[in-house]
């Protein structure tokens, strides 16, 4: 590898260095303690040294140095990991140098001249990938160490590097942390030991800071079942965010992908870099924060003050700058933040150079005024350049009360003459209500650019009026930007999905009169087709979640409070923003908030933990209040303002209202002595029902009604607002970013617990079919997934990849192309020797393609290998002698057979009928018949799947029956043949040490794809 030239010295150099070759102006040299002569003392301290310091010229075997007879400066300019490598380099420089050096005059020339070509020659290596990091020499010398050491395929992609610790066992390994796409890798050899790590990301359970007594703050990883803490790195954090990127990154793209179709920035894995990942972490955390479309991206970030005209000062906080949006957070403790969208923004003004301020003038006749913005010219001319968009249609503010007309009409047509007094209270408190907001909008501003303060908050927990629900949701979910950017987009939609047959429209119209059935609004056809409509559209824009049960009644209770347009885009914020990955096959989304949830119980409860150390129960009676934001278990009119909360504080909300739950029934769930009485407690007919709402239209006689009915209900009735208000007490100090950092470590434990829960059924049903052991079979299944990565790990068009699909049958989720097949196969035959290995491996690969779809399973290959391991010779013998059948002629082939196989019966048939007294000798047909028929059936009766079970096992070990031997001549032939030949019986009857041979495929595994 040519390095920038680069003066050394060479006093003590020789020491550790040994010339191989010279001449008047280059020299190669061998570090001591490498190659011939290597070992001892020397490469002992030597090997130390390379790893503990951080120079290529004290880490690469070998190395070419520049010079001039008149001078004693020599200059670095080449190192190599091989002397095949270097022999190279200088090769080159003896061939395109050397002859041109005679030219020049002095010494100073010939140095500059040899520097600038190498320098050139590095610039035109640089021009791929190394030309994105920020330090390409020191990434060229760590690249050089992580080649050398792991022996990786020259495709893998390295990010970064960290010097680091790690901890193995109580003593810890200083050495060197490498972060590639698809691995994480450390070495570290001190006094000749040497400590090599590869994990790939893939493989890891967990990913966390954690911090004890000996270790003040570490990284842990669980992989494999083996915990690994790397410490004393110099920026932890830093580290912690890339490795949680590429963790996550590896997660969907192998196991998640319809999660990963939304990632354009990391579409292709040889492109990744350091940079590009802290910028997609900052990005996903802006989104997630201001509740912004996906396809925003943090641009720019500057700290400011902005005056806050309620409070009258001035906030420390950043301006966050996207494509559309400026966006402002405070960092003083007052939890205010504005979003404004560019097309809002009317003018930006620079009233005061003093002060570096700048004024940002929206519509509605408001201005927010930034100051002290170290930049702030080139940020008022930003911001003028993106503003210069028309605007688009706006949620309008003016028909508000038209929003829920479903449900205030549907409550006045119901009660108004059964409570008439009640009806007017209610009234009383709604307009109070809505006082109370008109006075926080004229003083935070109303619509898209209003201030979020702690008192927003408040006013959401006290309760939000009917009027200014569907308003205040669509503000808050940010779904009132995704409308305005969109406009006639669900018009679109509906016409286009109009008369459409799927799975998703069939099951659609299966749930409708399942979706809140109880309330009026939904016992009428216009209910009911609106929220048809709604549903199908969503369908259509997102074919990947098409429809999800749960949605059918979060979609209910939106289009009571919001316009039909505006129901189907708060849909869209939350299936694809707020509750990622909920709604999808295996509701990958909710499982992690029910880890998020039990960690959360740990922390918060520990009186209940201490007395149900199994807290996997409350994931499965906790399911339906995330899956539908406790809509399914609360009446419909207390679940609105938990709906409430979750579009103003997202899935905390939820978190902690189940701890809530938790805590108001602690004293009944500890004195519970199972999990049968815990689930009665939480019964939605015991508790939720008792959950009333005292600011509701409905009448309290009505509220109580199910209560009342109930004979078993022992609760008082609880009030939704005050227990509300007791679970914002229970996480007030837990921010946002700490509840999606928890959800980002739980992810990697949920998905790899479905992963292994898939192997443990993959193996369930395979072992019934092979003889393998289950721990070979948990082995094997491990280097099969791997392989099936490993043609996925550089390159976004795999076959295997492109047909994984984590909703087929076990079996079909993970399968090998020919290619994949052909590496795996020849590191686990029994005859490792065999000269022929690709031809062997087609007929074999070809011979197991059951489908013939190009792709082999997991049963499939574990079949064949259950033969070739611990079939009898008989079994082994039938396995080659199929492989020879042609597939372009196996049904020819069975159909000849199978009319010849008639004949020959019919006539000896008719031979018995003529000579009744004298059996008839062994019939023997000649020609090509005979043969062909012999290796048809034995094939036709043979297949991998039905010869490998343990009964036909038996039958064939004790031979064929009497019709095949009748008539099976060709394989009966041959195998008395070879059965008179002991060297080859004792070859096909040879043992097979299984458990070595797949030790050895499991260390070959990644070195056969690097050689290829």
């Amino acid at each position: 590898m040519w390095l920038k030239p680069e003066e050394i010295l060479l006093k003590n150099a020789f020491k550790l260095w040994v010339t191989e070759k010279d001449n008047e102006y280059f020299v190669l040299q061998r570090r001591r303690g490498y190659g011939e002569g290597g070992g001892g003392l020397t490469g002992l301290l030597v090997g130390t040294l390379d790893t503990v310091l951080d120079s290529t010229s004290k880490v690469a075997p070998y190395r070419i140095l520049h010079h001039t007879p008149d001078s004693q400066v020599y200059w670095s300019i080449a190192c190599g990991v091989t002397k095949d490598e270097i022999v190279q380099h200088w090769d080159w420089l003896q061939q395109n140098i050397m002859t041109t050096l005679c030219v020049f005059d002095s010494s100073e020339d010939i140095t500059s001249f040899v520097q600038g070509k190498i320098r050139g020659l590095i610039a035109e290596e640089g021009k791929t990938s190394l030309v994105l990091e920020d330090d390409p020499e020191k990434f060229r010398e760590a690249l050089l160490r992580f080649e050398k050491w792991f022996e990786l395929p020259p495709k893998e992609k390295l990010v970064t590097y960290y010097s680091c610790s790690y901890w193995k066992g109580k003593v810890p390994c200083q050495g060197w942390l490498y972060l590639s796409t698809n691995f994480l890798c450390f070495y570290s050899y001190l006094l000749g030991a040497e400590v090599k790590l590869v994990i790939s990301w893939d493989e890891i359970w967990r990913l966390e800071k954690t911090s004890n007594v000996i270790l003040t703050e570490s990284i842990h990883v669980l992989a494999h079942g083996e915990d690994h803490y790397f410490s004393m790195l110099l920026h932890l954090s830093e580290t912690f965010v890339i490795m949680e990127q590429l963790a996550d990154y590896s997660i969907k793209r192998l196991f998640d992908k319809e999660a990963f179709q939304r990632e354009p920035a990391l579409s292709d894995p040889l492109q990744i870099t350091k940079r590009g990942l802290e910028a997609h972490a900052k990005s996903a955390q802006f989104r997630t924060f201001f509740r912004l479309p996906r396809e925003e991206n943090l641009l720019e970030v500057h700290e400011s003050f902005l005056w806050v005209p309620f409070s009258h000062f001035n906030t420390l906080g950043k301006i966050c700058l996207s494509e559309n949006y400026l966006c402002f957070a405070s960092q003083d403790g007052s939890q205010c933040h504005v979003i404004i969208p560019m097309r809002e923004v009317v003018s930006v003004e620079k009233p005061d150079s003093s002060s570096r301020a700048l004024t940002v003038c929206v519509r509605g006749k408001r201005a927010l005024r930034f100051s002290e913005v170290r930049d702030y010219q080139r940020l008022a001319n930003t911001i003028r350049s993106r503003c210069g968009i028309s605007a688009s249609p706006q949620h309008s503010t003016s028909a508000e009360v038209t929003h829920s007309f479903m449900c205030l009409l549907t409550f006045s047509l119901l009660y108004i003459n059964s409570d008439v007094c009640y009806l007017r209270f209610w009234q009383l408190k709604e307009k109070m209500k809505e006082q109370s907001w008109n006075i926080h909008f004229s003083e935070y501003g109303r619509g898209t650019s209003m201030f979020f303060t702690r008192k927003t908050r408040d006013l959401i927990v006290r309760g939000v009026p009917e009027a200014l629900r569907g308003e205040l949701w669509m503000l808050f979910s940010g779904a009132v930007n995704d409308m305005a950017t969109h406009p006639g987009y669900y018009t679109e939609l509906v016409e286009q999905s109009l008369g459409t047959s799927t799975l998703a429209t069939d099951e659609i119209e299966r749930d409708l009169h399942r979706s809140l059935p109880e309330h009026p609004a939904f016992q009428s056809d216009t209910g009911i087709s609106a929220l048809r409509r709604v549903l199908t559209a969503y369908a259509y824009r997102n074919p990947k979640i098409g429809y999800c049960q749960a949605m059918n009644i979060l979609t209910s209770v939106l289009l009571l409070y919001a316009k039909e347009e505006e129901a189907f885009w708060l849909l869209v914020a939350v299936c694809e923003r707020m509750l990622p990955d909920y709604f999808n096959r295996r509701i990958i989304g909710a499982l992690v908030d029910q880890a998020v949830f039990e960690d959360l119980i740990r922390e918060n409860l520990p009186q209940l933990v201490e007395h149900m150390t199994d807290l996997s129960f409350f994931s499965s009676v906790s399911l339906s209040w995330f899956l539908t934001l406790f809509i399914s278990v609360l009446p419909i009119e207390s679940a609105v303002n938990v709906v409430d909360c979750f579009f103003y504080d997202g899935i905390k909300a939820i978190l902690q209202l189940g701890l809530a739950v938790l805590d108001y029934n602690m004293e009944a769930l500890i004195s519970c002595h199972d999990d049968a009485e815990a689930v009665t407690i939480l019964n939605k007919s015991v508790f939720f029902d008792s959950v009333t709402n005292k600011d509701s239209p409905l009448p309290p006689t009505v509220q109580q009604a199910s209560v009342g009915n109930n004979d078993k209900a022992s609760h008082l009735n609880v009030d939704i607002s005050e227990l509300i208000r007791e679970a914002y007490e229970v996480l007030q100090d837990t921010s946002v970013s700490e509840v999606e950092s928890s959800r980002k470590r739980n992810k990697l434990y949920v998905i790899q617990t479905l992963e292994d829960t898939t192997k443990q059924n993959v193996i369930r049903v395979v072992s019934q079919e092979v003889r393998l052991s289950a721990s070979h079979l948990d082995e094997l299944y491990n280097l099969f997934k791997r392989q099936h990565f490993l043609s996925c790990y550089w390159t976004m068009q795999s076959p295997a990849l492109l047909h994984h699909d984590p909703s087929l049958a076990y079996l079909e989720q993970y399968q090998l192309g020919f290619q994949q097949f052909t590496v795996l196969f020849s590191l686990l035959e029994p005859w490792a020797f065999c000269t022929t290995k690709s031809t062997l491996s087609l007929w074999v690969f070809r011979l197991i393609d059951e489908n013939q779809d190009g792709l082999v399973n997991f049963k499939e290959f574990c079949c064949a290998l259950d033969t070739l391991y611990s079939g009898s010779f008989t079994n082994k013998l039938k396995f080659l002698f199929k492989l020879h059948l042609p597939p372009e002629e196996e049904a020819l082939y069975r159909a000849v057979a199978h009319v010849t196989s008639l004949l020959l019966r019919m006539e000896e048939v008719g031979r018995r009928l003529q000579e009744p007294s004298s059996p008839p000798e062994s019939a023997k047909p000649t020609g090509a018949s005979a043969a062909e028929e012999s290796s048809t059936e034995e094939a036709s009766s043979s297949t991998p799947e039905s010869s490998d079970t343990p009964s036909s096992h038996n039958s064939q070990d004790a031979g064929p029956d009497l019709a095949e031997v009748e008539w099976s001549f060709s394989f009966e032939q041959v195998l008395a043949s070879l059965l008179n030949e002991p060297a080859i019986v004792s070859f096909f009857e040879r043992p097979v040490d299984i458990q070595a041979k797949l030790g050895q495929a499991k260390v070959a595994q990644l070195k056969l794809k690097s050689n290829k």
